[in-house]
């Protein structure tokens, strides 16, 4: 089978059996084919030694990329060994460096203040209801930028404390939708017609999220936050953190947050170890140099 066939195969098993984001399958027909023009077109049937060639061909490259290109490579031979058309996977002779993951940027309560500090400074327009409701749910919520910028107009209804979206990878997920954030949404709502496809309309489509991204640093810097500290995607960080804080675990977490895999949740668990510690500093009996007192 020809290096392209089986890699379109792969890519359909990945999209239909696993539900891979567009995004994630990109990637890796991209990586796919890159390793198949460097071994001339003989990736299905690349044996340890070549693949260990292509693997000392990324030396250049990234701890992150080479990973990726390595994960990428190992899903794919196993699908090829799973399905029949190789009776080996030489995958394990690919380099497998663990990427360190740089810790989530967050911002503190007294950050989350201001910006709705802000918000209260501003004339009570409807761009300025749009803003809060589109902050309160992305702080209230733990929203991506593209789940909260695509919301039917209908999705967040009065009273029922949660929404039902379609979140990444096309997989339905449940998040819940505080008070606040439902004032805010209402508030909002009476400014969209009523058979309007999305919450946040603009045009023909939705709010893109490259305004969202642009209405946010500029009221940070309203709010006195340098504003590359701040984006949707810190203010989704600064939801997760802050549950954390408070006392919530990684899986209820990581439901909140749509994660597939606890891994990526586990980003936080500096957060959780810094909250154990502090409580057994507070309240066991010898935390604190208690036995000295």
């Amino acid at each position: 089978m020809s290096d392209q066939r089986a890699i379109a195969l792969f890519i359909d098993m990945l999209a239909a059996e696993q539900g891979a984001a567009r995004n994630t399958l990109l990637a890796y027909e991209r990586d796919l084919r890159g390793a198949s023009e460097t071994l001339g077109g003989a990736l299905v049937a690349a044996d340890s030694a070549a693949l260990a060639r292509l693997g000392a061909s990324w030396s250049v490259l990234a701890r992150a990329s080479v990973a990726r290109k390595g994960s990428a490579l190992r899903r794919f031979f196993g699908f090829l060994q799973r399905d029949g058309l190789r009776a080996d996977d030489p995958a394990r002779d690919l380099p497998s460096p663990v990427a360190a993951r740089p810790l989530p940027k967050t911002m503190d309560g007294g950050d989350i203040a201001r910006l709705f500090a802000a918000l209260d400074d501003y004339p009570q327009t409807p761009a300025t209801l749009r803003l809060r409701a589109l902050v309160e749910l992305l702080y209230g919520s733990g929203l991506r930028a593209t789940e909260l910028v695509s919301l039917p107009r209908h999705a967040v209804q009065p009273g029922r404390g949660f929404a039902i979206l379609t979140g990444k990878g096309g997989k339905e997920r449940l998040v819940p939708i505080g008070s606040r954030a439902a004032a805010a949404v209402e508030a909002h709502a009476v400014n969209v017609p009523k058979d309007a496809r999305y919450l946040f309309p603009s045009g023909a489509k939705h709010l893109s999220r490259i305004r969202l991204y642009q209405m946010v640093k500029a009221l940070a810097a309203d709010a006195g936050i340098p504003p590359d500290r701040i984006s949707p995607h810190v203010l989704r960080h600064a939801f997760a953190t802050h549950l954390l804080e408070g006392g919530a675990d990684l899986r209820a977490l990581q439901i909140l947050l749509g994660h597939a895999d606890i891994a990526t949740t586990q980003i936080y668990t500096h957060v959780q170890t810094k909250h154990l510690v502090d409580l057994v500093t507070s309240k066991h009996p010898l935390g604190d140099d208690k036995s000295e007192a």
